[in-house]
C-alpha cells in the first residue's frame, strides 16, 4: 500500500457498510494537524480513509494568515508523532528552544530555562511545514485520499451522512461511511451537528478571552541568520498585555503581540494609526520595534484573532462519530499545548482501537471517559499560563520559586517536576494529574516563600521533603474538602 500517488480532485464513494480489503470505511472532516494525523495513524491501521477539508492544499498554496504559524511542539505530540512513524521527520523541521529569555522595558534579558533537567526543551516548529509533512506521508497509502478545496456544510447523524460542498465548482454531494471523525477545528460543523440536530443532550460552552492577538515579524538578518537568539522563547511581559516571539528555521522570528481587544490603555481598537503604533511600540517594546521594519503594515493588514476555549460533552454519537481536537477542546495558546493535546487525543484513541477493534462505540465511550478530564485540565492550565506569561514571570517570588524548582529538577530529576515540567515534558502524567499535583506544589512553594520557610542555601534534600510534605497535606485537604461538598 506503500508509495501510491493519488489524484485529490477524484473523489471517491464508499456507501455504508461496503468493506474493501476487510477494512471500515472511514471519513474525516478537517486535515490540519489533528486530521492529518488521524488519518495516517488509521490508515497505517488498515481502515480505507477519505479526508475532507475547506482549504487548498497548503503545500502548494499560503493559507496562514490569521492562524499561528508556528508552534511548540513537545513530548505529548512527539509521543503521538512516534506511533505513526514520523517523529524524526518532524524533529528536521524544529527549532529547540531551552527556556523563556524575558525582555524588560529598557531592553534588558533574563532567562528562565524550562527544566533543570538536561535536555527537556520544547520545539518551535512551522505549522505548515509540519502540517505538510503529514499530509506528504499520507500521501505513501493507497486507502487513503484526502479531497482538498471541499468544505462539510452538516452532518445527518441517523443516517451517518456528511453533505459536502465544493468549493471551486460550488457542487453539493454527500458521502456516507461507518464512522465519520470531526477535527475540523474550533469550528467545527460535526459540533455544530451534536447541538443542532438535538439528538441527545449536548452540552457546550465557549469562553473568549477579552485579549487577542495579532501576528508581527522579525526578519532574518541579510546573511540569513537569525537577529537574536534562537535557543529562546522571547517574551516581552508587561502586566496588562505582552508581545512573544519564537524562531523559524529561516532565520526569522514570528511575533505575536497579546492585547485587549478593546480595554485598558492600550487595546487594538484605538491602536489605528501608524504613531500610535510606532508610540506604543516605542514606549513598552523599544528593543523589538527596532526588529520589525514593516510594523505599520504588518499591524495593518494582519488579523487581530480570537483567544478562547471551548468544553463540551458528549464527543461522541453512538458508535458513528467522534470529535477530537479543537473540535472537542479547544484552549488559548499560553502553555503551547493545543497541538500537543490533539496529537495526544491521536494516541491515547489509537491505544483503545487496539482493545476493541471495529467495535467503536465502545471505543468512543472508553476515548471519553478516560480523556475528558485531561482535555478539560488542559483548558484551565492554558488560561491560568496566560496570567503567569503576562504577569508573573518578571515577579520576585515566582523568580524564587522557579529558582527552587530548577534546583530540586536538577539534583533531584526522579523525585521532583514542577507544574510546567508535568504538562510539558510528561507524557506518562495526564493533564489532569500534572494540574492538580502541579496546582498543589505551586501553593506549597508560594506559602513557604511568603512565610520565609525557604532560603535556597538550605539542604536541598530537606528542602525536597518539606515541599513534598506540604504537597500532600494540601491534596489531601482539597480531597476532603471535595467529599464534604458531595
Amino acid at each position: 500500500m506503500i508509495d501510491k500517488t493519488h489524484n485529490n480532485n477524484t473523489e471517491k464513494v464508499f456507501p455504508s457498510g461496503e468493506d474493501l480489503e476487510g477494512a471500515g470505511n472511514i471519513v474525516i472532516i478537517g486535515a490540519g494537524l489533528c486530521g492529518s494525523l488521524l488519518a495516517l495513524r488509521l490508515a497505517q491501521r488498515g481502515y480505507n480513509v477519505n479526508v475532507y477539508e475547506s482549504r487548498p492544499d497548503l503545500r502548494f498554496t499560503d493559507i496562514s494568515a490569521g492562524r499561528s504559524i508556528n508552534l511548540a511542539l513537545s513530548d505529548r505530540g512527539f509521543k503521538g508523532l512516534r506511533l505513526a512513524g514520523v517523529e524524526d521527520k518532524a524533529r528536521e523541521l524544529c527549532i529547540p528552544m531551552k527556556g523563556r529569555l524575558m525582555h524588560d522595558t529598557e531592553g534588558n534579558t533574563f532567562a528562565s530555562n524550562y527544566s533543570g533537567r538536561d535536555n527537556e526543551y520544547i520545539n518551535s516548529i512551522s505549522r505548515g511545514d509540519l502540517n505538510g509533512m503529514l499530509l506528504t506521508e499520507a500521501d505513501k497509502y493507497n486507502n487513503l485520499t484526502i479531497h482538498f478545496n471541499t468544505e462539510c456544510e452538516t452532518v445527518d447523524l441517523d443516517t451517518n451522512t456528511v453533505h459536502f460542498k465544493n468549493r471551486n465548482t460550488r457542487e453539493t454531494f454527500k458521502i456516507t461511511a461507518d464512522v465519520i471523525f470531526g477535527t475540523d477545528g474550533a469550528g467545527s460543523e460535526l459540533r455544530k451537528s451534536y447541538f443542532l440536530q438535538r439528538k441527545f443532550l449536548f452540552s457546550f460552552s465557549q469562553n473568549f478571552l477579552t485579549h487577542g492577538y495579532k501576528e508581527l515579524e522579525i526578519p532574518a538578518a541579510a546573511d540569513g541568520s537569525h537577529q537574536i537568539s534562537k535557543d529562546y522563547l522571547h517574551i516581552w511581559p508587561r502586566g496588562e498585555y505582552m508581545l512573544i516571539a519564537l524562531p523559524n528555521l529561516d532565520g526569522s522570528f514570528t511575533v505575536t503581540l497579546f492585547l485587549g481587544h478593546e480595554e485598558g490603555e492600550y487595546n487594538f481598537k484605538d491602536l489605528d494609526t501608524e504613531d500610535k503604533i510606532k508610540t506604543f511600540f516605542q514606549a513598552q517594546f523599544p528593543d523589538a520595534l527596532a526588529l520589525i521594519p514593516n510594523i505599520a503594515d504588518e499591524f495593518a493588514n494582519n488579523p487581530t484573532g480570537a483567544l478562547g476555549t471551548i468544553k463540551c460533552s458528549p464527543w461522541h454519537y453512538k458508535g458513528n462519530t467522534l470529535i477530537l481536537g479543537d473540535a472537542a477542546h479547544a484552549v488559548v495558546p499560553f502553555y503551547g499545548q493545543g497541538m500537543n493535546a490533539s496529537f495526544e487525543d491521536v494516541a491515547v484513541l489509537d491505544g483503545i482501537i487496539d482493545k476493541y477493534e471495529r467495535d467503536w462505540e465502545t471505543i468512543f465511550k472508553t476515548y471519553q471517559s478516560v480523556r475528558k478530564a485531561d482535555a478539560d485540565a488542559i483548558g484551565e492550565l492554558a488560561e491560568e499560563n496566560y496570567y503567569e506569561m503576562r504577569d508573573h514571570v518578571a515577579n520576585p517570588i515566582f523568580k524564587k520559586k522557579r529558582q527552587l524548582e530548577m534546583q530540586l529538577e536538577k539534583h533531584f530529576p526522579e523525585q521532583y517536576f514542577s507544574k510546567y515540567s508535568m504538562v510539558t515534558f510528561n507524557e506518562n502524567i495526564g493533564y489532569h494529574e500534572a494540574m492538580t499535583k502541579g496546582r498543589a506544589q505551586d501553593k506549597a512553594i508560594l506559602n513557604m516563600i511568603a512565610d520565609n520557610e525557604i532560603d535556597l542555601n538550605d539542604d536541598l534534600s530537606i528542602l525536597l521533603k518539606v515541599v513534598q510534605e506540604k504537597t500532600n497535606n494540601i491534596i489531601d485537604d482539597d480531597n476532603v474538602a471535595k467529599t464534604m461538598h458531595h
